[in-house]
């Protein structure tokens, strides 16, 4: 691993008021005026002995409230199973844990072989997949199991007879929520909504305890994945209800579930055939996206207690919840009028609030939620260009590049997860196209360094323009950037 970078820098934020209700504008604008300055410790994980580092991109947690981040970084060994490379650098990647200022490579499953990680939990237990070495004989591409990281040991999980299983989530308890392939073979490609390449087997949702496989079934489809779990065993995810191709999507029926008390309950849709569960907190609310009738149009919804709640949009036809608090408090990003830009978004209490974007953005999504309120996602051009990291609190979005120092290459194009501490995780990108890693901690007294930028904000949404073909660009950005959830075992380009 290349040196700790640290630094420490304080930055004068220039508050706007935000394009919202009268009443509330003028509160965020006291707000504004009372507001601190916020002071964060900038550390660059760096790689191991390779060119980029990587968080999970959203969804499950990066770093936990007790500080210890984890991610996966680029050592300098080539990728044995080239052009099939685990990252687009081709080289091979560890899972790494960072605690006290101390970076551990956690390595992978014997032999040559990559590893990332996708879930931690309060004791510091890591979940995520390796590659075991083999290759497998219906797909072609590295075999990539399940594991766990505890006691300095990686363990590998049981499947179902299956080439592939998928650990994405673990809770205090240790209970872990995932997928695993069965040796039936299947045509459908579900995996496609769990965000890995077809299988060529069924797969079906798992919840692991004590290194017990326990198969959740499906709603009544060959296929089904778990995603999310929480501390009190619940477990979240989608399944196909039966095997007839919709029209319109080219797949089955897919519904997300919640699996309660032994039981895996279907959400429904909106109306649609399509519904993806992205996250479940405490509570045992879920949110996630659903197709309405006809599945050409799709909203962010919250299941609470027996009841789908279409959130809507900010105006437009499309919209996903990326995230929800334990006090319920929902973030993602939705379109306004037209379609003409996808903007992040908070849903408290009924009231969906835009957050705006960040100066010279028309673009942004937000990706996580602390129990705090704070907020962080990324802020871009919807016709395209360099995306930005943010932190969205009080009223204000701020630009997290602020944070980083002036000797610094990198520029942080998205946030990923804040804590309940407020540390919060980014990919920071090297002009050269290297990724980094990145942790900015809050801190109060610390060394003053000099900003790279000056954070700005702007709540500017575009209404009076026509259409273009800006609204296609975001929907592919949005689709490249949902694919990258989290750590995609598949036939990658190899970056020039």
């Amino acid at each position: 691993m290349q040196p700790t970078k640290l630094a420490c820098i304080m930055a004068v934020v220039f508050l706007v008021t935000a394009v919202i209700p009268s009443p509330l504008a003028a509160q965020d604008n006291q707000d504004h005026k009372n507001a601190k300055h916020h002071q964060y410790r900038f550390v660059d994980l760096g790689t191991f002995g390779g060119s980029s580092s990587y968080f999970t991109i959203v969804g499950t947690r990066a770093v936990n409230n007790q500080g210890t981040a984890t991610g996966a970084a680029d050592t300098s060994i080539p990728d044995p199973y080239a052009p099939n490379c685990f990252f687009p650098e081709c080289l091979v990647a560890h899972t790494f844990a960072y605690e006290s200022g101390q970076i551990t490579d956690l390595g992978s499953l014997p032999g040559v072989n990559n590893s990332g990680p996708n879930d931690i939990n309060s004791q510091g237990v890591i979940v995520g997949i390796s590659e075991n070495g083999a290759i497998d004989p219906i797909t072609g591409l590295p075999e990539t199991v399940a594991v766990v990281w505890k006691n300095g040991q990686i363990i590998t999980l049981p499947n179902f007879g299956g080439n592939f299983s998928y650990a994405n989530a673990i809770n205090n308890r240790e209970q872990i929520a995932g997928f695993a392939l069965n040796t039936t073979l299947d045509s459908f490609g579900f995996a496609e909504f769990c965000f890995n390449p077809p299988f060529g087997q069924e797969q079906v949702a798992v919840i692991w305890q004590d290194e017990i496989p326990q198969n959740l079934g499906t709603l009544g489809g060959p296929d089904s994945c778990a995603l999310w779990i929480n501390e009190k065993g619940q477990a979240a995810g989608h399944s196909m209800t039966n095997a007839v191709i919709n029209p319109v999507t080219g797949f089955p029926t897919v519904d997300p579930f919640i699996w309660d008390h032994g039981k895996m309950l279907d959400l429904g849709t909106l109306g649609g055939t399509l519904g993806l569960a992205n996250k479940m907190n405490n509570r045992g609310q879920v949110v996630g996206q659903s197709n309405l009738a006809g599945d050409l149009t799709a909203h962010p919804f919250l299941w609470d207690r027996g009841s789908l709640i279409d959130l809507g949009t900010l105006g437009g036809t499309f919209g996903l919840a990326s995230s929800v608090s334990d006090s319920g408090i929902i973030v993602g990003g939705a379109t306004n009028q037209n379609d003409q830009s996808f903007l992040a978004f908070l849903w408290k209490n009924g009231v969906m609030t835009n957050l705006g974007t960040l100066a010279g953005d028309d673009c942004s999504v937000a990706n996580n939620v602390n129990s705090g309120g704070q907020v962080v996602g990324s802020s871009f051009p919807c016709a395209g260009g360099p995306s930005r990291g943010f932190l969205w609190q009080s009223g204000s979005i701020f630009d997290l590049n602020a944070y980083v120092p002036a000797g610094s290459d990198l520029t942080l194009s998205e946030a990923t997860f804040v804590n309940d501490r407020g540390e919060i995780t980014a990919q920071g990108v090297a002009s050269n196209g290297d990724q980094h890693a990145v942790l900015l901690i809050p801190c109060g007294g610390c060394i003053v360094a000099e900003a790279k930028t000056a954070a700005t904000e702007n709540s500017r949404v575009p209404s009076d323009r026509p259409p273009s073909d800006a609204a296609a660009t975001w929907r592919s950005r949005l689709a490249r950037r949902l694919g990258r959830r989290h750590y995609i075992p598949s036939v990658v380009a190899p970056r020039n």
